[in-house]
């Protein structure tokens, strides 16, 4: 949890940190429509090799692009599996036989018990399980052996493949827009860009200022409470909690033992921002002055026509094409 990098400010010096919140807010809704509007595999990698070189020029290390990742690292990884495992469409690129008898069937066993006994010692998960899942099929796929009582098949298909990639890459380029904008914006920068954004729903009476104070604590308090959970499972570790292993009855307790005092410093939390905020007098819905002004530069339009670009690109490659 020390890793989590969303809604935390990352200082730094690239281009991206001198942009107006302003522009990064909106180009971001429109990187991300663009997105959502390409179809095709080769585009996506396209869109993808443009948010690497967006990185690249606005000086963000690409560690803290996958920090801000690697919680959906089973999401993608799931999705994957799921496109190749079930979607049996287009050409058949791939076929493994598998062959199930006692003997297999026991070593896999072998590998799963392995698996979850040295788990917890080993640094990469990920990487120790993907490998261990390569391990099975090869057991499976080899060990043709007189007492085989059934037979399968691991296959991959055309359509199946480039759908599993086409989500993957869609997802990760959302998730690395929205940690781009949330490492170089400052909190208040995002409170008043979000603010200025929302401002023409003020004509159907919103109230723009509550709700872009409510997403920016929100951000804010997301490593806050975060670290706090982190401090929390340690001290629980000291005492003897282990929040790896354990029954199903354990570890509900264990989350109980967590979620409580996770519970009791939130709502410390925001009686401690409602005190600050009443000592500073603000006054929800009332006029406020500002030390910071927002001011709009020529890069920030030439941002803004970027991704006013991508997004029509986006149209005439998905209409025309």
């Amino acid at each position: 949890m020390k890793n989590i990098v969303i809604g935390r400010y990352v200082p730094g010096k690239g281009f991206l940190y001198t942009l107006d919140p302003r522009t990064k807010i909106i180009a971001l809704l429109l990187l991300m429509a663009g997105t959502f509007i390409i179809d095709e595999l080769i585009h996506m990698v396209v869109a993808i090799a443009m948010i690497g070189i967006i990185l690249l020029i606005g000086k963000i290390s690409i560690r803290r692009v996958y920090l801000g990742l690697r919680p959906l690292l089973f999401l993608l990884i799931f999705t994957f599996a799921f496109q190749i495992l079930f979607n049996t469409q287009g050409e058949l690129l791939y076929e493994m036989p598998l062959y199930y008898s006692p003997l297999t069937i026991g070593l896999v066993a072998l590998v799963v018990v392995t698996w979850m006994l040295t788990k917890k010692y080993i640094r990469f998960k990920l990487i120790y399980f993907l490998i261990m899942v390569a391990l099975s099929l090869f057991i499976f796929s080899t060990l043709n052996e007189p007492f085989v009582f059934g037979q399968g098949a691991f296959t991959v298909y055309e359509d199946a493949l480039q759908m599993a990639l086409f989500i993957m890459l869609r997802l990760i380029i959302i998730v690395t827009l929205s940690t781009i904008l949330t490492i170089t914006t400052k909190p208040t920068d995002l409170n008043l860009g979000l603010e200025s954004v929302l401002k023409p729903l003020k004509i159907v009476r919103v109230n723009t200022e509550e709700i872009a104070m409510i997403i920016s604590i929100a951000l804010r308090y997301i490593p806050t409470l975060l670290d706090e959970a982190n401090k929390i499972m340690l001290a629980q570790a000291s005492r003897g909690v282990d929040f790896q292993e354990g029954k199903l009855k354990e570890k509900v307790m264990q989350i109980v033992s967590l979620l409580v005092p996770m519970f009791i410093i939130s709502f410390k939390r925001s009686d401690e921002l409602a005190n600050a905020m009443e000592a500073r007098s603000f006054v929800p819905g009332q006029p406020r002055t500002r030390l910071h002004q927002l001011v709009w530069k020529t890069l920030d339009t030439l941002v803004i026509i970027f991704a006013i670009g991508f997004l029509f690109g986006s149209i005439y490659i998905r209409v025309m094409v």
